[in-house]
């Protein structure tokens, strides 16, 4: 299994939140996601990122196919033009 975890700050952390609703609606539309996981970041200390998506994969491939789907590349434009930064770690276990 292959997870895929990456952290996010945007410009306006209140983007966050409405970020964390549309991932999870990803769960169902993206046959590649196993399992889908977002969490907001509660404590808002000087290091911290807005928001942590975890999902995993059956292996690179699904990642892939998940990256590419339709359903995350739209989902995606709406993303990137309002991150500050992003980060990611994917890794096997």
């Amino acid at each position: 299994m292959l997870s895929h975890v990456v952290l996010m700050t945007f410009a306006d952390a209140d983007d966050a939140a409405k970020a964390k609703d549309l991932l999870e609606g990803l769960v169902g539309a993206v046959p590649q996601v196993r399992t889908l996981q977002v969490n907001l970041d509660e404590l808002h200390t000087p290091v911290s990122a807005h928001l942590c998506l975890i999902t995993t994969h059956h292996d690179a491939d699904d990642l892939r196919g998940y990256q590419e789907h339709p359903a995350h590349l739209e989902l995606a434009q709406w993303l990137r033009p309002r991150l500050a930064a992003r980060v990611v770690v994917d890794f096997s276990s």
